[in-house]
């Protein structure tokens, strides 16, 4: 991990503000959503990117009641029920 050498306060309502030279370094926009990881003692920020719920994918997604799934998981889903050769 590197060190940026910045540290900010929490706000009284827990909150941070990232620097605006880091949110462009990392393409991190105004409203973008943030994922939120915990790994022993650190807090991780990553920039969220939707996937398949069920092979991690990113290609091709398409909503199911409020589910990210792909393409290809509902092609092989369709096989595996038999409605697809």
């Amino acid at each position: 991990m590197k060190s940026t050498g910045i540290v900010r306060n929490l706000d009284n309502l827990g909150r941070i503000t990232l620097p605006i030279e880091l949110r462009r370094t990392l393409g991190v926009g105004d409203r973008d959503p943030l994922e939120i990881f915990v790994e022993e003692d650190r807090i991780i920020l990553t920039k969220y990117e939707p996937v398949d719920i069920f092979t991690g994918d990113k290609d091709d997604l398409i909503d199911f009641h409020d589910k990210k799934v792909s393409k290809k998981s509902i092609e092989a889903m369709a096989k595996l029920a038999g409605l697809i050769d």
